[in-house]
């Protein structure tokens, strides 16, 4: 059962086939533009879409918004450091406002960041910066049905010799993603980042942690690791903060809040950088572009977050949906994490050519199905089209992300979606391929306009 009880709810939409066709029509077919109110299970993102806790919407109660120097800050600050063990640290609004402010302070043009998977925001961030992303998986996460414990490694191999080869010189930093979400929220192991740590020290390149779901990370460590097991969550999410320079998060994710991140950093010169940007474009860097009240949440929710009754019961949630979609027929990514299952859309609709995005066409049978939303991970986030609609690139693998909102679903709504997923295979022959009709430069997948291409 979920540890915990509930003090407060709101209603679900429930919509009709009828409703949620208009709908899609009116957003030109893409469901980031659906209003919340038409949709019945939103698995979109894990990102600010948790629910508090009591103690959380308490010390919000007591949050002190003084414009500097707040009592907010000062318990955020203390919370953050001893977990991570880092002495300057930022708070920022979100995640991406932490990568933008790190990398304008650290990324000269022309230069390189590593990565075991950079996501979406951080790698336009990197290109933002005039610099280039490079990803280095490891070779277990090509094999999607395998159940390698640790696919969102990065490849240690590749690492080295990156960092050895002709362009070393332009490498700025290696950013380590915990969990892997760009590699379908895959766990890194301990061993992996330990020796990569010990690689980046070796050639004196600073290692930075994303460390949005550090405690998930950290609890498959436990689970998986065998040096770790009898260790406690908090106790490796430790140690893997202290393996690095320095971390960017944002606190949306495992800091269950709905708003708020940090940098922590190690070296003083770069957070007085950092700190300067900050003030320009944040905030005052005792409140960094939040209230005070969010910053006692975020210091609750950090304290709250490494629970292990709390982890269990998000890893037994996964477990159940992980099941309910393999017995609907849908192949996963295996073995699942904890924030998100990924549906092998690809395998599912073999009818649908990668440029008509088979990832995408799934999501929107899930919404016209029962009413869920579910984000595309393929070619439509990673692919690129010609001017005629031909393909230039496609992504490797075409996914579909059902992401878990933290103590927001219970059982009953996951067996919803299992439901949902086997009438979806039953039509699965009926569902039509997409095209984009219109599309920014930068992150199409949030506002591109697309239609339907019957097979």
């Amino acid at each position: 059962m979920e540890p915990y009880r509930i003090k407060v709810v709101e209603p679900i939409p429930v919509t009709t086939r009828a409703q949620r066709e208009r709908a899609l029509r009116r957003v030109h077919y893409n469901l980031f533009g659906l209003r919340a109110d038409e949709v019945t299970i939103d698995l979109l993102t894990d990102s600010g879409t948790g629910a508090l806790s009591a103690a959380q919407w308490a010390a919000g109660i007591t949050g002190d918004e003084s414009y500097a120097g707040s009592r907010s800050f000062h318990r955020f600050q203390e919370v953050v450091r001893e977990l991570t063990s880092y002495p300057c640290v930022l708070p920022v609004h979100q995640g991406r406002a932490a990568e933008r402010i790190l990398f304008s302070a650290l990324l000269a043009p022309g230069q390189i960041t590593l990565s075991n998977t950079h996501f979406d925001t951080t790698r336009a961030n990197v290109e933002l910066a005039g610099c280039q992303a490079v990803d280095l998986p490891c070779p277990q996460a090509e094999d999607l049905d395998s159940d390698e414990p640790f696919k969102g490694d990065i490849d240690l191999h590749r690492l080295e010799e990156a960092l050895r080869g002709p362009d070393a010189s332009r490498i700025a930093l290696v950013l380590m993603t915990l969990t892997n979400n760009g590699a379908a929220g895959q766990p890194v192991s301990m061993d992996n980042l330990t020796r990569a740590a010990a690689l980046c020290r070796k050639h004196s390149v600073p290692l930075f942690l994303d460390a949005a779901r550090f405690a998930e990370n950290a609890w498959l460590v436990t689970q998986r690791e065998p040096a770790f097991r009898g260790l406690s969550p908090r106790q490796v999410a430790e140690q893997a903060f202290r393996l690095a320079d320095g971390c960017l998060m944002s606190a949306k994710k495992d800091g269950i809040v709905h708003i708020g991140g940090f940098l922590g950093l190690r070296d003083r010169a770069l957070a007085e950088r950092c700190e300067l940007l900050l003030i320009a474009t944040e905030g005052f860097p005792t409140y960094g572009g939040l209230a005070g009240r969010d910053l006692d949440m975020v210091a609750q929710g950090l304290t709250e977050v490494t629970d292990p009754p709390y982890l269990r019961s998000r890893a037994d949630a996964a477990q159940h949906l992980a099941r309910l979609t393999r017995d609907a027929g849908i192949r996963i990514v295996e073995p699942p994490g904890l924030h998100a299952l990924y549906l092998n859309a690809g395998r599912l609709l073999p009818h649908i050519a990668a440029h008509r995005f088979p990832g995408h066409a799934l999501a929107c049978q899930l919404y016209l199905e029962g009413g869920i939303r579910s984000v595309e991970l393929g070619s439509l986030y990673l692919g690129r089209e010609d001017v005629n609609g031909a393909p230039v690139t496609t992504a490797p693998y075409e996914l579909v992300r059902l992401t878990l909102p933290r103590r927001t679903y219970g059982l009953s709504h996951l067996n919803h979606v299992g439901e949902v997923l086997a009438a979806t295979v039953k039509a699965k022959e009926r569902i039509p391929g997409y095209r984009v009709v219109e599309q920014p430069a930068l992150l199409r997948h949030f506002r591109c306009k697309l239609e339907p291409v019957p097979s």
